[in-house]
């Protein structure tokens, strides 16, 4: 049964869920690799009109004048986080809030507050007590496989880049190829995990 009518006779909204919220994950990888989200929406069991659907609903309570602050928004869609622990940044005390992601079990997804409650950083990161890839040469750089951290601290030192949206980054450095040649690489990430590569040199 669908939700009830309001009294204007319109169906309110249906709730924003994690589901929805896998999707707007993928919405903004699919530009960097349409195949793989393809097969992830797939296994989650939805349409490519759901997944633009919920793309167009998180955008919408993004930009809305009544919207709720980003970390508000995140708990009331995601829940209580699975953990909150407090990091140091700097000369600053933040907070770091992590939620599972069902599509991607061994990684969380991790919100950053300042010392105010804004948000300052919202990525992928890898789930404590998840083995991590063993990243040592170009080869080991595919679509999915890591984090920006990790791939940052197996090619240290790697140059952090400007990415082209807000939940985009980049990182420059040097990585060996199979035979050991010493390679220059821009790798890029979506919501922190890592989308494509670009090798040179």
């Amino acid at each position: 049964m669908g939700p009830m009518p309001t009294p204007t006779g319109k169906h309110p909204a249906a709730p924003f869920t994690p589901l929805d919220f896998q999707l707007v994950l993928l919405r903004r990888m699919a530009d960097h690799n349409p195949d793989l989200v393809e097969d992830a929406r797939r296994t989650l069991g939805v349409s490519l009109a759901d997944m633009r659907e919920a793309n167009r609903r998180w955008q919408a309570m993004a930009r809305s004048p009544r919207s709720r602050s980003a970390a508000a928004r995140y708990r009331s869609v995601l829940g209580r986080p699975e953990s909150t622990t407090a990091r140091r940044v700097g000369d600053l005390d933040c907070e770091a809030r992590r939620w599972p992601v069902p599509l991607w079990p061994g990684l969380r997804f991790e919100v950053l507050l300042a010392p105010g409650g804004q948000v300052w950083n919202e990525w992928l990161v890898r789930a404590p007590g998840a083995e991590g890839p063993d990243l040592r040469t170009t080869d080991d750089l595919t679509p999915w496989s890591c984090t920006v951290d990790e791939a940052a601290r197996a090619f240290a030192p790697a140059r952090p880049l400007e990415g082209t949206a807000p939940t985009r980054w980049g990182l420059a450095f040097e990585a060996p190829d199979a035979r050991g040649v010493r390679r220059q690489v821009v790798a890029e990430f979506t919501w922190g995990l890592l989308q494509r590569t670009r090798i040179s040199g």
